[in-house]
């Protein structure tokens, strides 16, 4: 363990004496891409949203800085360097600093900003009532105590935290330590098989989920926010449900079974996995009046968020921020301002809202088409038939996001880009959306390495698994998903109109 031990210090100070490096690298690229000759094909802004997108992509592959910082860092960089280029509707004259100001912060502005932070909100409620864990030993407590049971039912937490725990980190952080509880009960450490078996189902499945619900992941927010912006079109709760949740699903049948053939486990049945489940059960006592009062907001929530357009006319934004305030009001609340503004992290809104002024910025100043036909214009994909194109593009999307410890990053760089790519090809509109969508789940994938998410570093830090193993269920996870994107194309989704 000591050699585990050091060998991390020294892996975590060499990263750290890297980070300088990093920094002068992403100046550099954003200087190089700056001065680069511009025969008149892209706008001045275009190639300086370019460079500042460049000068992103290398701080949030290294983290050289944290997430926050670099946001701070790209705001200056939009506001001056744009601020300084010619007008996109009058080249003569600069576009000025007011008006690259609104770019940089138009992000904020934006309702699925909004959104995420109720998001945070309601993770946070789940949180401070316990509800989240409660959910997860009780669904536990359901399945058994044989070891495919635990598995079956590590996915089943994942899915029913889903829907009402708008974040995969805090759904993540409600199982895992569940599951080291019953594998210790057994006497076994969490570096077991066991411990690695029940721990990578439960990271990988908040993935696979990740992908089914609308509000599950902050990356899907911000894919739709570009999509509102673009296209005008707003995708309900429900609409996304009947897109993904099939995909989900099945995905989820598939982890399955390659976590009960990859990995076998030193026991069949856990005889006092129940035992710690009660105990546990026990110890969070019986219903309590703020968890009452947070099931019934959120089974309403869904509600009104199933039947978004259909029943009411109100968006999902709106309705979640109805619920959050109700949440928060003294006496019939279930937390109050201290104690939610404690728990969220606000570095996570500022990212986000940072992300998508990044990417309006590349689509208003042709950026992201340049980019998008310098780097799939050479393949003709607009000759190419749609599954074609959806196959390249996939393949493509799945190996960038190798490099990204943030799928909402990874957004924010490649949905502009594909938004472009969508609107060069010829396929009617509502195709062009169902492009981009279905390219947005394959961000929400991440089930490679640990560093792909960070549900997935949350797993790994309990040292449960390695990389290698790690890498063993997401090698077949990745490629049956992209099979099942081709499926679905060819099938489901172009039966639904979404191709």
């Amino acid at each position: 363990m000591a050699a585990i031990s050091e060998k991390n210090s020294s892996s975590t100070e060499q990263k750290r004496n890297l980070k300088p490096l990093w920094i002068l690298l992403a100046f550099a690229a954003l200087i190089t891409i700056t001065l680069l000759p511009n025969d008149g094909d892209l706008p001045v802004a275009g190639q300086r949203a370019l460079a500042i997108l460049a000068f992103a992509v290398i701080l949030w592959v290294t983290e050289a800085v944290a997430y926050p910082v670099s946001s701070a860092m790209i705001l200056a960089l939009i506001a001056v360097l744009l601020g300084l280029a010619p007008s996109m509707e009058d080249p003569s004259v600069q576009m000025g600093t007011s008006s690259a100001l609104k770019l940089a912060l138009g992000g904020f502005s934006s309702s699925a900003v909004a959104l995420v932070g109720m998001a945070l909100f309601l993770a946070a409620a789940m949180q401070i009532t316990n509800l989240h864990k409660r959910i997860a030993l009780w669904v536990l407590s359901l399945v058994g105590t044989k070891t495919n049971a635990l598995v079956f039912g590590a996915i089943l937490v994942a899915i029913v935290l889903a829907f009402v725990v708008p974040s995969a980190t805090a759904r993540a952080g409600a199982v895992v330590p569940i599951l080291l509880g019953i594998v210790a009960a057994f006497g076994l450490t969490k570096e077991s098989k066991l411990a690695a078996l029940l721990v990578i189902t439960a990271a990988q499945a908040v993935s696979i989920w990740n992908i089914g619900i609308k509000t599950a992941a902050a990356q899907n927010l911000i894919a739709l926010g570009f999509i509102k912006t673009e296209f005008g079109i707003d995708i309900t709760w429900g609409e996304w449900f009947m897109y993904a949740a099939p995909f989900s699903a099945i995905m989820s049948v598939v982890l399955f079974f390659v976590m009960i053939k990859l990995i076998k486990p030193e026991t069949d049945n856990i005889s006092s996995g129940k035992d710690v489940i009660r105990k546990q059960l026990t110890e969070l006592g019986p219903l309590k009046r703020k968890e009452i009062t947070l099931i019934i907001t959120t089974l309403v929530l869904l509600f009104f968020w199933a039947t978004e357009g259909k029943v009411h006319p109100f968006d999902t934004t709106t309705v979640t921020i109805i619920a959050i305030a109700f949440l928060l009001a003294p006496k019939v609340g279930v937390f109050n301002w201290q104690e939610a503004s404690s728990r969220i992290d606000w570095g996570t809104l500022i990212v986000f809202a940072v992300g998508i002024s990044l990417g309006t910025t590349l689509l208003n100043t042709k950026g992201a088409a340049w980019l998008s036909d310098t780097i799939f214009g050479s393949l003709g994909l607009d000759t190419m038939p749609i599954l074609a194109t959806i196959a390249l593009v996939t393949i493509f999307n799945i190996v960038i996001h190798l490099g990204f410890a943030s799928a909402t990053s990874l957004a924010s760089a490649l949905i502009p880009v594909f938004i472009a790519l969508a609107l060069s090809l010829p396929i009617p509109v509502e195709n062009q959306i169902g492009f981009v969508l279905i390219q947005q789940f394959v961000i929400c994938f991440g089930f490679l390495l640990p560093v792909s998410a960070p549900q997935n570093m949350l797993a790994y830090g309990t040292g449960a698994f390695t990389t290698k193993d790690f890498l063993k269920s997401g090698i077949p996870l990745t490629i049956f998903g992209f099979i099942l994107i081709i499926i679905f194309s060819a099938t489901y989704w172009k039966w639904l109109g979404l191709l």
